[in-house]
């Protein structure tokens, strides 16, 4: 697992057009209360959660970016861990999250 930052992230988004799954861990109700725009919802508490990122990816060797509320919120980190233990090659932790990108993307 590796940490990006949110400009990492942008080129990933933008100009590098990298071929990625951007997952919010956060409960349904945060996830409609915020979230970034091309991002979809896996609640980190899903029961199967690592199955659940797969059949979205396709495959443990697509980048997986994971993030939830902000720099205080454990969940995508934990997220991040979970799936590095389950084979997933390229997962990040955009540590940031939600408040962080919101603020610099109205």
């Amino acid at each position: 697992m590796q940490t990006i930052s949110r400009e990492e992230l942008e080129a990933m988004n933008g100009s590098e057009k990298r071929d990625f799954v951007l997952i919010n861990v956060l409960p349904r109700e945060d996830f409609r209360h915020e979230h970034i725009r091309t991002s979809i919802n896996i609640p980190k508490a899903s029961e199967d959660f690592s199955d659940e990122v797969e059949r979205v990816a396709g495959s443990k060797e697509r980048e997986v970016v994971l993030y939830c509320a902000n720099f205080d919120c454990p969940l995508s980190a934990e997220a991040a861990r979970e799936l590095d233990e389950k084979g997933f090659n390229h997962v990040y932790d955009y540590e940031g999250g939600s408040a962080d990108w919101l603020k610099h993307h109205h």
